[in-house]
């Protein structure tokens, strides 16, 4: 799995659990629809940081807490 599909993977997870809609978060990250659809699309070849790092604000978590997930523990994890 890429690192980029983790990433997805793991937003998509906490957005169920906390049954928020993107559509909120990208109101409440200020983070624009287009680079939102791109971060959770399967083609999409990088994820960028400082992207990870609003979205764990605007979910009021730590960088920390977004990357505690055994989905980030595998070997097999693909940096692009």
């Amino acid at each position: 799995m890429k690192i980029s599909s983790a990433v997805a993977k793991r937003l998509s997870d906490i957005l169920r659990q906390r049954n928020m809609s993107f559509y909120r978060l990208e109101k409440i990250t200020l983070i624009p629809h287009n680079t939102m659809k791109t971060l959770m699309r399967e083609s999409n070849k990088g994820v960028n940081l400082k992207t990870v790092m609003q979205i764990s604000r605007g979910l009021n978590m730590s960088l920390k807490d977004f990357f505690d997930d055994p989905i980030f523990e595998s070997d097999d994890l693909e940096i692009e």
